[in-house]
């Protein structure tokens, strides 16, 4: 992204409590924050109708991948990268973090060049994203794309089993929405209720181990009106709401939408017409 504040950001990368080093630099002679912020702001002189004039980008590859970079590597990756942004012609300095298992480097360009233009940041964050692949994939380094299959692939697996613990609760018909989230916490599954700030309730989301997924993220069968609806069937006049439309969920009373109430009452209503006439009951020969 574009930034103004060049001199607090650089102050930022240079950061020893970050385990900080220098990775790149370009067009500089300084070594401290504020002689690189100085030599950047000589050339955004040039360009005074530009405020946000440093572009800041974070290239972190994957925790694996880190392992195995050294400084000249990240020096070539930050390079490759340059050169894809078209900014080879732009100061710039670049720093790598250490302080955490995921290393990550903080890459900051001045974004009006020698001419005195500025680079053009329209959709910089898509044009990064690709030219982080492309360097990625120059280097035989994990893609984000590559990251981010591997964890569809393996979210649709743990989707499938919080459905299946959605499913064995309801099995056992709870009456209540506190007996469903009681329920689902004896099969390993967390039920959070989402209430807003008018207390309102928005929906559930479900955690289990290290995922933590919103109700229709799992399935459209468990947004929050569908769960309410399943449980309502188990009542023989539905979920009891009070006049307000509100509801007590886990010592919390919540409010329900006009709309969501009346379609649990309507989808209750249609539940017992048809159970009546399942059973023969009102009916007259």
């Amino acid at each position: 992204m574009a930034i103004a504040h060049t001199g607090a950001s650089m102050r930022y990368g240079m950061n020893q409590e970050k385990m900080s080093e220098v990775v790149y630099k370009a067009h500089l002679a300084g070594e401290t924050p504020s002689a690189v912020t100085q030599e950047f702001k000589i050339i955004q002189d040039t360009n005074s109708r530009c405020q946000k004039n440093t572009l800041s980008f974070v290239l972190s590859p994957t925790v694996e991948d880190g392992k195995k970079l050294s400084v000249k590597k990240l020096e070539e990756l930050t390079d490759r990268f340059v050169k894809q942004m078209k900014l080879q012609q732009h100061q710039a300095m670049a720093f790598v973090h250490r302080d955490k298992k995921h290393l990550h480097v903080h890459l900051y360009v001045n974004r009006i060049g020698f001419d005195g233009k500025a680079y053009n940041d329209s959709y910089i964050g898509k044009h990064s994203q690709l030219a982080a692949e492309k360097v990625a994939k120059e280097m035989h380094l994990t893609t984000t794309r590559e990251v981010q299959q591997v964890k569809q692939q393996s979210l649709l697996h743990i989707r499938a089993l919080i459905k299946q613990q959605h499913l064995k609760t309801l099995q056992t018909r709870p009456k209540t929405v506190d007996q469903y989230i009681k329920r689902m916490q004896k099969q390993g599954v967390k039920v959070i209720p989402v209430i807003n700030k008018s207390k309102q309730l928005q929906g559930f989301r479900f955690t289990y181990k290290s995922h933590n997924l919103k109700g229709s993220a799992v399935h459209r069968e468990m947004s929050g009106g569908k769960i309410l609806q399943a449980i309502s069937y188990n009542n023989a006049k539905g979920l009891k709401l009070s006049k307000e439309n509100t509801l007590k969920i886990v010592n919390q009373t919540v409010t329900l939408n006009a709309n969501l109430a009346a379609s649990i009452a309507k989808k209750v209503a249609k539940h017992v017409i048809k159970k009546a006439i399942d059973t023969g009951i009102g009916i007259g020969y």
